[in-house]
């Protein structure tokens, strides 16, 4: 018969399938742990779509609620059963988040004493590793041929990828030469992001962060810009995350910011 809140057909013995498992488990790499079980908490209370979607003010909440719900009634899943399976997934997530896994990673000269993982090869493995997206913050920015490949092979296995850039004129003259955003150019389907200087809270602020975030599950921090200098030849220093809720956290922040408008999408060649 059909479930009376979900109006799905609730089909006899019905179980969850690899479609639902995938994006329930997707859900909970978006959501984290603690908001995908208050969605399962109200998926199992009965509520609306629309209720459930109104939540949580996170951006892209509202999708991943539809997600859910569209993959529970093609699977022909009751509420409960549905629930009982993403608070499941949500309980995984959070044991494997708990194994927290952290390097340095460092630019320019090494030593055959302490061995180091180098910057450029971090953010390659971080771009190669992602499978549904990839958020990168940068200062500079310089077409450096690794990366670039690294991007383009993840645009054609569908990865989404945003990269906020600081632009010329919100430099104020301490960047010269193309726009940062022009090293993104060769790789169509990047989104491009800018910290507008009409939404600085003071004059002369920077768009000054270097990070990349793949999947909100590995987070390398650099004080490297992505440039050849940046990532290979400057003695720069940062640290690679694995696992534990500082990947998750990093991503939310700037989603948040895009959000809100703090963040605001950029056209290269436009006005920054």
């Amino acid at each position: 018969g059909a479930d009376r809140r979900t109006g799905a057909r609730a089909l006899p013995g019905a179980a969850v399938t690899a479609g639902f498992a995938t994006v329930a488990c997707r859900a909970v790499e978006m959501l984290g742990p603690v908001r995908a079980r208050t969605l399962a908490d109200g998926i199992a209370d009965g509520l609306s779509e629309a209720a459930l979607g109104a939540q949580s003010a996170v951006a892209g909440y509202v999708d991943t609620v539809r997600a859910v719900r569209t993959a529970q009634a093609e699977d022909g899943l009751a509420d409960l059963l549905a629930a009982a399976y993403l608070r499941g997934a949500a309980d995984g997530f959070a044991r494997s988040a708990a194994a927290e896994r952290i390097e340095s990673v460092w630019s320019g000269s090494n030593t055959h004493a302490v061995p180091v993982r180098s910057t450029a090869q971090a953010l390659v493995e971080v771009v190669h590793e992602s499978r549904d997206e990839l958020l990168l913050l940068t200062y500079s920015a310089r077409p450096h041929p690794p990366v670039i490949s690294a991007l383009a092979a993840a645009r054609a296995r569908g990865v989404r990828i945003a990269v906020v850039v600081e632009t010329l004129q919100g430099a104020g003259g301490a960047i010269s030469g193309q726009e940062p955003a022009a090293a993104f150019l060769g790789v169509p389907g990047i989104e491009m992001w800018h910290w507008p200087p009409s939404a600085r809270s003071e004059p002369g602020a920077k768009m000054h962060a270097k990070l990349a975030v793949g999947d909100r599950r590995t987070l390398l921090v650099s004080s490297a810009n992505i440039t050849q200098s940046g990532v290979s030849t400057n003695i720069e220093a940062g640290v690679l995350v694995h696992g534990g809720t500082a990947p998750l956290r990093a991503a939310e922040h700037v989603a948040q910011l895009m959000a809100t408008g703090v963040l605001a999408r950029l056209v290269v060649g436009e006005p920054g």
